[in-house]
């Protein structure tokens, strides 16, 4: 069997399981996995999701956090609301320092997960793209510590690259247990991985 043929069906396996479960994305289902095998987010946590559009995340969020929990969404534009009143979202930007604030305005207390899976916009040009990557991860985790508790959880995507060790360094710095991810469904031939960071110290 093909492996190009085994590869876009494993593409499509999970864009049709995001239509019949009625999630907004198939990325949706990188966030469940890592959460079953890590426990990143736990019922009655408050998860703050970074590049929310166009709210998969935020969705495999609040199945997890349950009715006790909280998800607040950021991203440049608005997002559709999603329903359930434990969910929010606001426009924001994670290169700005204000973001931080405007965060802590939604929240009810500090947060227990941040998740980011901000993408810069695409060059094809690939030293560019990965450290475009690279500098919003890297914002993204400079917010993370600001508004975590200690304790608390961070999820990331990077680009595979020459900088990305330093960046895994870096939060190596700040969390007991870090990870280099690649959930399933993620697409083979995509160069993206995600940090994992465990108990911020």
């Amino acid at each position: 069997m093909p492996k190009a043929w085994v590869r876009e069906r494993k593409r499509d396996y999970y864009y049709r399981l995001a239509k019949e479960e009625q999630y907004r994305s198939r990325a949706a289902y990188k966030l469940l996995e890592t959460t079953r095998k890590f426990d990143l987010i736990k019922t009655g946590d408050v998860v703050v999701d970074l590049g929310a559009t166009p709210g998969g995340w935020m969705q495999a969020a609040r199945k997890a956090v349950g009715e006790t929990g909280f998800v607040l969404g950021v991203d440049l534009k608005p997002i559709e609301p999603i329903e359930d009143t434990n969910v929010r979202s606001v426009v924001g930007d994670v290169a700005q320092l204000e973001t931080v604030e405007l965060i802590r305005e939604f929240l009810p207390r500090a947060a227990d997960v941040v998740l980011s899976d901000v993408s810069p916009n695409i060059s094809g040009v690939w030293e560019l793209d990965h450290a475009r990557q690279i500098d919003l991860a890297g914002k993204s985790l400079q917010l993370a510590l600001s508004v975590l508790r200690l304790g608390g959880n961070f999820f990331v995507k990077v680009f595979q690259g020459e900088m990305l060790d330093d960046f895994v360094s870096d939060v190596r710095q700040n969390f007991a247990f870090v990870r280099l991810i690649k959930p399933k469904a993620s697409r083979r031939k995509s160069a993206e991985l995600y940090v994992l960071g465990l108990r911020k110290r």
